[in-house]
């Protein structure tokens, strides 16, 4: 392989895409190319909603670049990381002939990306010591070396098993799919985990790519931003076949301001309350009668084994405390994820399982 475009679908790889008004690299100030309003809308609280935003505003990219520590050219801003998970697997994986490959269990958005393009879904099972989940290298590996998946999914901290790759695994595995598919590292969960984020293997790997979001550690989940992390091919590709005006110009505005100095100050600060608060919720939960497991987690939650999961999650609803139940998923049959909330919310769910 010469280029990690030889591992896109090949009618994409010469595909220009939409060019949309807003594309074009005309200047000016009287605008009349994009069919808009020309009169601002009374709800319009002053980010000129009547105009298309930049489909992909170049402030924040840059801001985003430097919070993630890459060359603007790297960056790409999604509606959070769901939308760049569905890029993906539409621009790399031919439909019913390039499979994705997934851990679970993990989160649900890989599959349902893969089913929708009915790209053949290969699953390697996270392995269970009882203690905690982990990924098998070898298994991976192996199916990697088939050359039957395009897109390789792997979620570091896992959601929503908790626990995070290494460095050095996921250099593993990048080494593994040189020449035969895209590694995906969904870094969602990054801010929260001991082991931080692989973005130093990006240069080392063109076919690396990390999905970041403010959803998490920046508190902007309504505002659905995320990015993509990726070599420039990558990102030119993505952008082809994205919609033509996927950041809302609300959005990026809040993402912005959310990304000030003093607001990454807030957050650094809510991010430690939020582990400190995890690791005094694994003590309490342990200690729960009726909680057979807690899982150690590098996430902002916690996923839980109990003796009786219906009880359990009976008693949290009656309580008017709502979690997530796994138990729909391999492996997880009696598992609930509770995340971590303000220290009286978790007292909450604490009274609410020993009531």
């Amino acid at each position: 392989m010469t280029s990690v475009l030889d591992l896109v679908r090949p009618d994409l790889r010469a595909f220009a895409g939409y060019a949309s008004a807003r594309r074009e690299k005309a200047t000016g100030h009287v605008w009349l190319n994009a069919n808009e309003s020309p009169w601002r809308s009374s709800a319009d609280s002053g980010l000129g909603l009547n105009r298309y935003p930049e489909p992909q505003p170049a402030a924040l990219r840059a801001r985003l670049a430097g919070l993630y520590g890459v060359p603007v050219e790297r960056v790409m801003v999604t509606r959070g990381s769901d939308e760049g998970i569905d890029l993906l697997v539409r621009s790399f994986c031919r439909a019913g002939i390039d499979g994705v490959l997934i851990a679970p269990p993990c989160f649900g958005m890989y599959a349902v990306s893969a089913r929708v393009q009915n790209a053949p879904l290969v699953e390697v099972p996270l392995d269970d010591d009882g203690r905690r989940f982990s990924l098998d290298l070898t298994a991976v590996e192996d199916v990697i070396a088939l050359g039957e998946v395009r897109v390789v999914f792997l979620c570091s901290p896992a959601n929503p098993t908790g626990q995070a790759l290494s460095i050095k695994q996921v250099r593993h595995v990048a080494k593994a799919a040189l020449g035969h598919a895209v590694v995906v590292l969904d870094e969602a969960y990054a801010e929260f985990s001991s082991v931080g984020s692989a973005v130093s293997l990006l240069d080392e790997f063109p076919h690396l790519i990390l999905l970041r979001t403010l959803s998490k550690a920046h508190a902007l989940a309504g505002a659905r931003i995320g990015a993509v992390l990726a070599d420039p091919d990558v990102i030119g590709v993505l952008r082809s076949v994205s919609a033509p005006y996927s950041v809302a110009a609300p959005s990026a505005s809040l993402a912005l301001e959310a990304l000030s100095e003093s607001a990454q100050a807030e957050a650094r600060s809510r991010i430690a309350a939020t582990i400190r608060e995890r690791e005094a919720l694994f003590k309490a939960l342990s200690g729960v009668e009726g909680v057979a497991r807690v899982y150690p987690s590098e996430g902002n939650f916690l996923l839980v084994r109990f003796a009786d999961a219906d009880t359990a999650l009976a008693r949290l609803l009656a309580a008017g405390v709502v979690v997530r139940d796994m138990r729909a998923l391999p492996q997880l049959g009696d598992a609930l994820r509770i995340s971590i909330g303000t220290p009286a919310e978790n007292a909450a769910m604490i009274g609410a399982l020993t009531r």
